[in-house]
């Protein structure tokens, strides 16, 4: 049994360790349940990310073995706290009708100087990374803290139609592709989202997105000239967006005013905590070792053809390179 015993390293917001007592048979609840003792985070509250890029573990996978999910001796893990919402929306709308009333309150910014003045804690709210975590993300901050998986969709339409109905705007150099080409590729639910998205979806929706990267600790605000009254927050690690919230109480709130400098300053901090403990995918400044050939890998991309012309899909993290 002994000679089974894997080494796995643990990155968490508090530090870092290795934990020496799984075997490939144990289950990722079994590891869950071992990492509490370290991390003080019940198994419940727990969110692990794995792999290269990092992957979290989806809930129906916590019966799965460690080697099923492809957990080896000598990897690097992220075990995150998920903090639960404290107000659940239960009625759900159409997407255009719920924004539309959201951002339309008219005491929205008697609400925002409020909860300012009190205090509150700035949080990340996880959406599952699947491709569409910057459509899940901006419909989760439009929407005060309501998720619905199924909306990127939507968003997608949204984006190719204003593409596609203004081709003189969205044309091949703006785009990198062809004005059709590219609507196309972005209703396929494999491509992500990025700069494009975000200035169109804030366009539609007459309100700035500010988007934080934790790697350079840089905030980039689509539709500042706008003139848009509020601002909705997500944080970005270098492949994953989440949006932010601002919890006080009972309550949360997900859309505030432009001018909030409180607001933008408890923001900037968040992604600061995010980068000292490395909440991050550094995609382009990352050394892995290869597990099983102990080749030294640099970046996402050689890792990807490593993987593609030898089979090997074990990495070890090995450093990072100065910028």
């Amino acid at each position: 049994m002994a000679s089974n015993t894997m080494l796995i390293k643990c990155k968490t917001e508090n530090g870092s360790f290795t934990l020496k007592e799984m075997t490939p048979d144990n289950t990722v609840m079994d590891m869950k349940k071992c990492l509490q003792q370290y991390s003080n985070i019940s198994p419940d509250e727990m969110r692990i990310l794995c792999g290269y890029p990092p992957k979290p573990i989806r809930e129906e996978e916590h019966d799965l073995k460690l080697c099923e999910v492809k957990i080896f001796s000598g990897d690097t893990i992220i075990v995150e706290t998920i903090k639960r919402p404290v107000q659940e929306i239960k009625d759900k709308k159409s997407s255009e009708h719920v924004m539309g009333n959201k951002l339309g309150e008219a005491n929205r910014q008697e609400y925002n100087l409020m909860e300012v003045e009190q205090g509150g804690i700035m949080m990340r709210h996880v959406v599952p990374s699947d491709n569409s975590c910057l459509f899940n993300s901006v419909y989760f901050a439009l929407n005060d803290g309501e998720y619905d998986g199924q909306i990127s969709n939507n968003m997608r339409q949204i984006i190719a139609t204003a593409v596609q109905n203004n081709p003189d705007k969205y044309n091949s150099a703006f785009l990198g592709k062809e004005n059709l080409e590219y609507c196309a590729w972005i209703l396929d639910s494999n491509h992500w989202g990025g700069a494009i998205e975000l200035s169109i979806l804030s366009e539609h929706y007459k309100v700035q997105i500010a988007a934080v990267d934790t790697v350079s600790l840089s905030m980039h605000c689509f539709g500042e000239d706008g003139n848009y009254t509020q601002r909705i927050f997500l944080i970005y690690d270098g492949i994953h967006y989440d949006p932010l919230l601002l919890e006080l109480g009972n309550t949360r709130q997900t859309v505030f005013g432009v001018d909030d400098r409180k607001v933008k300053e408890m923001v900037m901090e968040l992604a600061k905590e995010a980068k000292s403990s490395r909440q991050f995918t550094d995609v382009a400044n990352f050394i892995v070792s290869c597990l099983e050939c102990n080749t030294k890998l640099h970046g996402e991309k050689q890792a990807m053809e490593h993987a593609k012309s030898t089979g090997h899909v074990s990495f070890g993290e090995n450093e990072a390179v100065a910028k």
